[in-house]
């Protein structure tokens, strides 16, 4: 049963990136605009090319789609020029590969009308037929990648990776994905968990695709890009969490070696694990304030909005950061003072070393950890620094009348 006719001049864009797609684009195509005349959809196929070189623009426009040459080569490049170039409201993205059913987007439309701002593809819901899945892809490349996608990001997706998506154009022409490669793929959904979108699935099924070369995608090279870009984009649970726990347990470690040795469960903790401890707090406060500089960095280039970003603003400010470190380079000036007074009062000779340490590494730590915290106030300034824009900066001077006029 068709889907009710919206008003909208198109609806929905069928995005195929492409790329030598002889074999297989024009049957892609015209399962794309037969499924959107069975839904009574108004909508339009565009063939973002990146630069084809067996005819697949010609193949393209004679079977009834839209060729846009898409400047950025790779895959995240077809789909970055597709999404600047889609009529639609909504946008479906698929391989021209036709090995995803073009002809069954009724779910798609379905979900992005009941206002759902991603719909995603399941493989594994809907079925993948026998040679359509490397199983190495299959059962390690997407499971462990789509696990962490969902754990890294709170999502409940069960296919982080699966080629056929649908969207709302213009809620992701706002997130501005960047990324040239097929990282994108994780880029878009990403992207759209860190701001809040609704994201869900709908089963789709997955046939081995109709081409005789091999595809694009590389396994471990595109699969290394994929848990890179998960990796980056998650400094909380990468490095601010964890940058947080080395922290304290080297500080709480610290703390109580500095008074003497300590045993537990029967072993002993001296001087050797004191350095640790110290080292423990130096990397982790280096990874926290790595997190906080992606997060701030996130912030302002528009990746993510969230509000711990600006209070990691606030908290790194020059001032404070600099009050802080010179608060702690004093405290470490004081040890030091303290450890030369005793080896001093002892004429400079032999030093009882187990004391001497007890004193000397906490002290130096401090230091290391002041000099630390100032730089990365000014490196936070850095990240902070914005130009106003022309418009804004007129709007500052204008009169309250002006303003009135310009508001009305």
């Amino acid at each position: 049963m068709a889907l009710p006719v919206r008003n909208d001049p198109v609806e929905v864009t069928v995005l195929l990136p492409c790329l030598n797609e002889a074999e297989t684009l024009e049957v892609c195509i015209r399962k794309a605009r037969r499924a959107l005349d069975e839904l009574g959809i108004a909508g339009e196929v565009l063939v973002s090319d990146n630069g084809s070189t067996d005819g697949s623009q010609e193949i393209a426009v004679r079977s009834g789609a839209r060729v846009s040459h898409a400047p950025i080569k790779g895959y995240g490049g077809a789909l970055i020029n597709g999404l600047d170039q889609a009529r639609g409201r909504y946008v479906i993205m698929a391989d021209a590969d036709d090995s995803y059913d073009l002809s069954n987007l009724e779910p798609f439309v379905e979900a992005l009308r009941n206002g759902h701002d991603v719909v995603m593809g399941n493989r594994f819901r809907g079925g993948i037929a026998p040679g359509a899945m490397p199983a190495l892809h299959r059962y390690l490349g997407n499971p462990v990648l789509s696990w962490l996608g969902r754990h890294l990001f709170d999502l409940k997706i069960g296919d982080f990776h699966c080629g056929i998506r649908g969207f709302d154009r213009d809620r992701i022409r706002l997130l501005q994905p960047c990324m040239p490669g097929m990282e994108f793929a994780s880029e878009l959904v990403v992207r759209a968990a860190l701001n809040g979108y609704d994201i869900v699935e709908v089963p789709t099924t997955l046939h081995p695709d109709g081409r005789s070369r091999p595809p694009h995608l590389r396994t471990w090279r595109d699969g290394w890009r994929h848990l890179r870009f998960l990796l980056v984009f998650a400094p909380r649970k990468m490095l601010i969490w964890p940058g947080a726990a080395l922290f304290l347990g080297g500080l709480v470690g610290t703390a109580l070696l500095e008074f003497g040795p300590l045993v537990v469960g029967g072993i002993g903790f001296d001087v050797s694990t004191l350095v640790y401890t110290c080292l423990a707090m130096l990397a982790g406060a280096q990874l926290l304030l790595f997190g906080a500089f992606a997060q701030i960095y996130g912030r302002y280039e528009g990746i993510t909005n969230l509000r711990q970003a600006d209070r990691w603003s606030r908290y790194l400010k020059l001032e404070t950061c600099t009050a802080g470190g010179v608060a702690l380079i004093l405290l470490g000036l004081v040890g030091t003072v303290v450890a030369i007074a005793t080896w001093g009062a002892s004429g400079f000779g032999s030093q009882d070393v187990s004391a001497t340490m007890r004193v000397v590494l906490p002290s130096s730590t401090a230091i290391g950890l002041g000099a630390t915290l100032i730089f990365a106030g000014l490196f936070s300034s850095l990240l902070s620094l914005r130009r106003v824009s022309v418009a804004v900066a007129d709007q500052e001077v204008a009169s309250p009348s002006t303003l009135a006029t310009t508001a009305g």
